[in-house]
């Protein structure tokens, strides 16, 4: 047997799939690929320099440590999602069950975004960051679902039991380039993958979904071919916009002037640091992206993603919603920030209620985070590896 298709088969299931054939000449043809892998649309430092130990040292601080966790049981609530009667009233009703997963219902059509339901995001089932809270709703009570949106191939946000157990539903999948690869992988048949570079479209039960760019990096095991992404939807009434995984980039606007302006816009807000600067957003820089989306005006509602479920930075567990309830209130922006599995509509009464003060950490002082804030913006270490 060849060495390179042995290898394949004694992969690890979770590892997902390696794009060959006509997948990875599409990938290699693509203008965000150079010398054997993508690239970001700006200069990107993915690890500071001298921060490893740094990071270690702050992982077995037990006062850190207990800061990153809450106190008590996080809420949840359990929405009733299936019926016919269930549809929104406006057209638009966005569904977060923590992390970077949210079930949006617009314009009649359903999509779901980087469906997480597994207990740890890791490529194993005993170790790795295990969720905070439970999922609001089993997987089997979602309902149907017309498009799964996968932004990136990271385990946090593409989750092998979830896309299996989607299997069985027929829903089409959509994905940037190379991604399909584990898709394929874990029983998804080819024709119901869609993979898109930066500025491609496809259409989906009457809606139009474009992968857009973002400021990150991708893989799983060794394997760092795929693409990264972030996503517009488009429907006949709603316009949405979903982040991914992303540092600040001037992109942002760019994507707003071609694709806004956007009822909601849900942005990731947590997992910062110092250590890594430039692939994740502070809440602030979150903030700032909104307001690009929207040319410099707090138009939408903002959803805060990518936080409060897995512990994957040095940060208070509750510190990003409360970065975010205090740059949106100084910005005038319009932000929900529900409970896990507390549904809204954006062109309704909007969750805003600072719930996480009642389940912060031990003898921590959530409600003044903001200004204790452990990592200003502006403070960047020197830089040991770049991507381009």
């Amino acid at each position: 047997m060849p060495l390179p298709r042995l290898g394949r088969l004694l992969r690890p299931a979770a590892f997902g799939g390696i794009p060959t054939g006509a997948r990875l000449e599409r990938m290699q043809a693509s203008p965000q690929y150079a010398d054997g892998s993508f690239r970001n649309p700006t200069v990107t430092l993915t690890m500071a320099s001298g921060s490893a130990l740094d990071l270690a040292r702050t992982n077995v601080h037990r006062a850190d440590r207990v800061r990153r966790r809450p106190a008590t049981a996080i809420p949840l609530h359990r929405p009733a999602l299936t019926g016919p009667d269930a549809a929104p009233d406006s057209g638009l009703r966005l569904t977060w069950t923590g992390h970077s997963t949210v079930l949006t219902e617009i314009d009649g059509a359903r999509v779901l975004f980087d469906p997480v339901w597994g207990e740890r995001c890791s490529p194993v089932g005993f170790a790795g960051p295990r969720r905070l809270h439970p999922v609001p709703l089993p997987l089997e009570d979602l309902g149907p679902v017309d498009v799964v949106v996968i932004s990136h191939d990271h385990y946090d946000h593409l989750d092998m039991p979830t896309i299996r157990a989607l299997v069985g539903t027929g829903a089409r999948f959509a994905a940037p380039l190379g991604v399909g690869a584990h898709l394929e992988r874990w029983g998804v048949a080819p024709e119901r993958i869609t993979e898109l570079d930066w500025h491609e479209s496809t259409q989906v039960a009457g809606l139009t979904l474009t992968a857009a760019p973002a400021r990150h990096f991708c893989g799983r095991a060794l394997h760092r071919r795929t693409l990264w992404a972030s996503w517009v939807v488009t429907g006949p009434r709603h316009r949405v916009f979903h982040s991914g995984d992303t540092g600040y980039f001037p992109g942002f606007a760019e994507i707003g002037a071609v694709h806004g302006p956007f009822d909601a816009v849900m942005m990731q807000i947590g997992a910062y640091s110092d250590f890594w600067p430039d692939i994740h957003m502070t809440p602030e820089e979150g903030l700032r992206a909104h307001l690009d989306l929207g040319g410099g005006e707090p138009h939408g509602v903002l959803l805060p993603i990518h936080w409060g479920t897995f512990n994957l930075a040095p940060h208070p567990w509750e510190e990003p919603a409360e970065r975010t309830y205090a740059a949106a209130a100084e910005a005038g922006a319009r932000v929900a920030l529900p409970i896990p599995g507390q549904p809204f509509e954006p062109g309704g009464e909007l969750p805003q209620a600072p719930w996480w003060r009642t389940v912060a950490a031990p003898a921590s002082d959530a409600a003044s985070t903001v200004s204790k804030a452990r990592h200003p913006a502006g403070a960047r270490p020197a830089p040991a590896q770049q991507q381009p």
